[in-house]
């Protein structure tokens, strides 16, 4: 019950923030820019690509170009019609808006080529099953994108904010974890890391690769 309550009150506060979340420029192109840049390099003209927590759907449209699908998932319907609108104004016709989870849109296993998850891990309750359900996601030989704040490496201050605005009803669930906690969940799966960056101590981008399965012995 816990868990169900958590994803009500995080769509809601998405739903609730939507439209200021869309108007809102860019706090830093030029790592944004690297970000898109390191990912496209793994990304390939007959990619199938999955993005969850998709927010404003920016970052599948500039993707959009290089790959032959994307398809671009949010838990907050407000986000998912704003995201749709944007793609129909640019004439992106190769993304496809789908409203729900990784759990709940039951999505095949071992579908896509690549996998985003793009400033969203951190603001999951179970982090662990989430990485499980991309691994399953990813054919053999797939990339997992993500890009994580770690809460639990940002100074004091600024966790006793968040934890004062998420009592206001101002921020949303995060989960407090360090770049070794994540790198562990990550490895414990199955994951090789094929490249991290951090632009900051606060977070990290990473790119882990899914290896081909075990081979079962006769």
């Amino acid at each position: 019950m816990g868990v169900i309550k958590g994803m009500k009150d995080a769509k809601r506060f998405w739903d609730e923030s939507a439209e200021k979340y869309v108007r809102r420029p860019v706090k830093d192109v030029e790592t944004y820019q690297k970000k898109l840049a390191m990912t496209r390099r793994v990304l390939r003209p007959d990619s199938k690509v999955l993005e969850f927590g998709c927010g404003s759907g920016a970052t599948a449209l500039f993707h959009a170009p290089f790959v032959k699908h994307i398809v671009a998932t949010d838990l907050s319907e407000k986000m998912i019609e704003a995201a749709a609108r944007q793609s129909l104004e640019e004439g992106a016709d190769n993304i496809s808006f789908r409203c729900g989870t990784l759990e709940s849109l039951n999505f095949k296993d071992a579908d896509f080529d690549a996998v985003l998850g793009l400033n969203v891990l951190h603001l999951l309750e179970d982090v662990e099953g989430t990485v499980a359900q991309v691994y399953r996601l990813l054919q053999p030989g797939g990339v997992f994108v993500s890009s994580t704040s770690l809460i639990a490496e940002i100074s004091w201050p600024l966790r006793c904010l968040i934890s004062v605005m998420q009592a206001l009803g101002l921020a949303p669930h995060v989960s407090r974890f360090t770049r070794d906690q994540l790198i562990s969940t990550l490895l414990n799966v199955g994951f090789t890391i094929e490249q991290e960056w951090r632009s900051s101590r606060e977070s990290v981008f990473i790119i882990a690769r899914k290896g081909p399965p075990a081979q079962q012995s006769l």
